[in-house]
């Protein structure tokens, strides 16, 4: 019988927990510097949140070339996407390739969740304990669990009543599910349902869509990357990514130049038609004053309510569709090209949840205080325990025993995004507070990476065993990032950047929105003052 077999504690310099984009690369990062890792992943192989989300339509809202990995040259040159938004399958089969090519499995402990963080003051190590009941000693702990891994499960009355199948797009079926013939329901519309809801509609016998929330769905004009283009990508990827480097959202796109409120209404027109021509996150970047400013932000609102109301034949279904309780933009915005068009087809019927709520559940149906919807498949799109539910679903004991749950118990906090006091030895990848989902995620995940790496290895050439974040730069840069958000639009939306979904979730806004290029120019400053606002001993 092997040691780890007989549950004893094999030592490691670094647990790194996940395996999708940023805890493969975090893999490959520190194995390379001659740390020994061991990494942990719930799920039976590499992909992270593309390994579960596999619902019809899932599918990246960033362009695949620049959603993609920029450590390796060499990977950047052999790869070749085939769409210009690449597709769940496409996005898990580039992880599936890097994990080939750079030999990354071998680190990993599959199916395996981690349910148990424990430091020891005397040793300063991290016990990191797994669901299979194995334990792992680590000087290090860095969790790349994911900002949006953390399925919410709605309580909802009466669920348990429905009797035909229930999926979930966060834990989608890995064989994949055939609608031809069925009476579906699907619950939510955010991201996930949006996507679902447009490619479920055209093989379902028929489709209800239960809407609590209208969300602004902005179309990424989707197609296939002509050889043509991918040739120009790859001549000029050094570019590209320096581009999404500097930039504030990690994009190769030059900012906005001018406000909204500055041009008359006929030059708005222009620019917003031009900017929703290029689709996508693109659409955002119209004007420099539409998340601070209000007025502008309704410049923009209005030409997407005109778009819909164009689009959506049955006028009272198109102002179903338009939201009325938050500014455009402000909550993660669905992207997909045949959202709206979907509502057009004779066997979707959209049921409005303000109007009438959700009474109960009979065994084949879902009832509202207005009828009775019979279906046979029922889908939620419910969401995530966004930005702090992954960590906090593990027992987290810092120091003195500290649980990091308590620490959190009125919002997340946290210095830059990497450390939290209390918790030495501890980094979080595209953690609370750093900018993670409003910034493209390899750019950010890579920035975080290869901080950590370095701060690794200043730690090991200078003999020192910890590093920890010091309650008063913790609580500088948490004020920071609150005010940041409090001058946005962004907290008029009750949104999971503010853990909003989460019933009694604490209320703080979970990313910092002052733009990546500035946050990373904040994180080489610390580094470069010997890692200023931690304590090393």
């Amino acid at each position: 019988m092997t040691e780890a077999a007989k549950g004893a504690e094999p030592d490691c310099d670094v647990v790194v927990i996940g395996a999708g984009f940023a805890g493969l690369y975090a893999v490959h990062k520190f194995s390379t510097l001659g740390f020994k890792v061991v990494a942990f992943e719930k799920g039976a192989d590499v992909g992270g949140v593309w390994y579960w989300n596999r619902y019809p339509g899932a599918r990246c809202d960033c362009e695949s070339y620049y959603y993609s990995y920029s450590f390796s040259p060499e990977l950047q040159q052999d790869w070749n996407w085939s769409l210009r938004y690449s597709e769940q399958p496409e996005i898990l089969n580039y992880l599936s390739h890097v994990a080939d090519k750079f030999a990354l499995r071998r680190h990993y402990r599959f199916s395996t969740a981690v349910t148990g963080l424990t430091y020891d003051d005397r040793t300063q190590r991290w016990t990191v304990e797994g669901s299979d009941g194995r334990r792992v000693s680590a000087r290090f702990v860095v969790s790349a669990m994911g900002c949006l891994s953390q399925m919410q499960r709605p309580n909802i009355a009466g669920l348990d009543n429905f009797t035909g199948e229930t999926l979930f797009t966060a834990a989608w079926p890995h064989g994949g599910y055939d609608f031809t013939g069925k009476r579906v329901a699907v619950i939510g519309t955010g991201a996930s349902g949006v996507q679902a809801i447009s490619r479920i509609g055209r093989s379902a016998k028929h489709l209800t869509v239960f809407q609590r929330t209208a969300n602004w769905v902005v179309p990424v004009w989707n197609g296939p990357m002509s050889a043509e283009f991918n040739r120009w990508v790859k001549e000029h990827y050094g570019d590209i990514r320096a581009r999404c480097r500097t930039s504030q959202g990690g994009v190769p796109f030059e900012p906005a130049q001018v406000a909204a409120l500055d041009l008359d209404e006929k030059t708005r027109q222009a620019t917003l038609e031009k900017y929703w021509e290029r689709g996508g996150t693109q659409f955002f970047s119209a004007f420099t004053d539409a998340f601070s400013n209000i007025e502008a932000n309704e410049v923009v609102a209005e030409f997407v309510r005109a778009y819909i109301r164009r689009v959506v034949h049955d006028p009272k279904v198109a102002e179903t569709l338009i939201p009325t309780d938050h500014p455009v933009g402000t909550k993660r915005p669905p992207m997909d090209d045949d959202y709206y068009e979907t509502y057009n087809r004779p066997n979707v019927t959209l049921v409005n949840l303000r109007e009438t709520p959700i009474v109960g559940f009979d065994a084949s149906a879902i009832r509202t205080g207005a009828a009775s919807y019979d279906i046979d498949v029922l889908v939620l799109a419910t969401g995530f325990d966004a930005m702090t539910g992954a960590l906090l679903a593990v027992d987290v004991k810092g120091k003195n025993g500290k649980r990091l749950g308590d620490v959190w118990a009125e919002g997340p906090q946290s210095y830059l995004g990497l450390g939290v006091a209390g918790f030495p030895n501890l980094f979080t990848v595209t953690g609370p507070l750093s900018p993670s989902v409003l910034a493209n995620m390899p750019t950010a995940v890579e920035q975080h990476v290869d901080w950590i790496a370095d701060c690794l290895s200043y730690l090991k050439a200078h003999d020192i065993k910890s590093i920890e974040a010091t309650p008063d730069a913790q609580k500088e840069w948490t004020e920071h990032s609150d005010m940041v958000a409090s001058q946005s639009l962004y907290p008029r939306a009750n949104s999971w950047y503010l853990g909003s979904n989460i019933p009694g979730k604490p209320r703080r806004f979970g990313v910092y929105i002052g733009g990546f290029s500035n946050y990373s120019q904040r994180c080489e400053a610390v580094a470069q003052n010997g890692y200023d606002g931690f304590v090393l001993h």
